[in-house]
């Protein structure tokens, strides 16, 4: 019995190439783009820290493979409800396959097992292999050396984070395209008092849009301490 099944299409809207600020990234989305396209690159491995848009990348990419008649496959560990050993070795078949923090699968014996035999399949099969982790393969603490080998083996590319302006720049062009105004003051205060990395500042972006709409109210900074003051995060200072 299936406990995890791809994610379904169509692909989350939000995710893709073109909303993706690329910065210093710029040369590790042409991979990711190249790969989707199936142009001469079959393996990847992204590395960065969390927020830096590892998973928005990884989806990005199947949604252009699905664009050109490529079935793409994406597996997260975080929300596998299952055994996640069984659920590994249920994913192979498609064009791409986009594996999602294997920080979650180090250390586990038979889970790397899964992942080995899985690799594999996939390049027996001429499937196209995407992976992303907080840290490069020779970094992770795998326990099964060959994994680590295939793994380091792929195409590798390390996220810079971008600087402040620029997270300041996606989060407004990101509130944009759903018909917010982020006004100076309005960032200053969210990257004064709230989690500052971007994958965070994104998920409390989509909190705040359906607040506003349920409100009926512009975005402004008595709005949001309003929406926010019993939200506080881990890393917020005290007021």
């Amino acid at each position: 019995m299936n406990r995890q099944l791809p994610l379904a299409l169509p692909w989350p809207a939000h995710q893709r190439f073109e909303s993706f600020l690329a910065g210093a990234n710029a040369a590790g989305v042409d991979i990711l783009r190249r790969a989707a396209h199936a142009d001469g690159i079959d393996k990847v491995f992204l590395a960065g820290p969390g927020g830096s848009g590892k998973t928005h990348l990884l989806i990005a990419a199947c949604a252009e493979a699905s664009s050109l008649g490529r079935r793409a496959q994406y597996l997260d560990p975080a929300t596998v409800s299952g055994p996640l050993t069984e659920a590994i070795r249920q994913f192979g078949g498609s064009d791409m396959l986009a594996i999602d923090d294997v920080d979650l699968i180090a250390g586990s014996a038979e889970a790397e097992h899964a992942l080995f035999d899985l690799h594999n399949r996939c390049v027996a099969e001429g499937t196209t292999l995407l992976f992303a982790a907080s840290d490069p393969p020779a970094a992770l603490p795998l326990v099964l050396p060959d994994l680590t080998s295939r793994l380091s083996a792929c195409t590798q590319w390390q996220l810079r984070a971008l600087d402040e302006t620029s997270r300041r720049e996606a989060l407004r062009e990101r509130a944009a395209s759903r018909g917010i105004e982020l006004d100076q003051a309005v960032l200053d205060w969210l990257f004064t008092r709230r989690a500052r990395d971007l994958g965070a500042l994104t998920e409390l972006l989509d909190q705040i849009d359906l607040a506003a709409l349920a409100a009926k109210r512009r975005v402004t900074v008595p709005f949001l301490r309003e929406l926010l003051e019993n939200v506080r995060q881990p890393d917020e200072p005290g007021s």
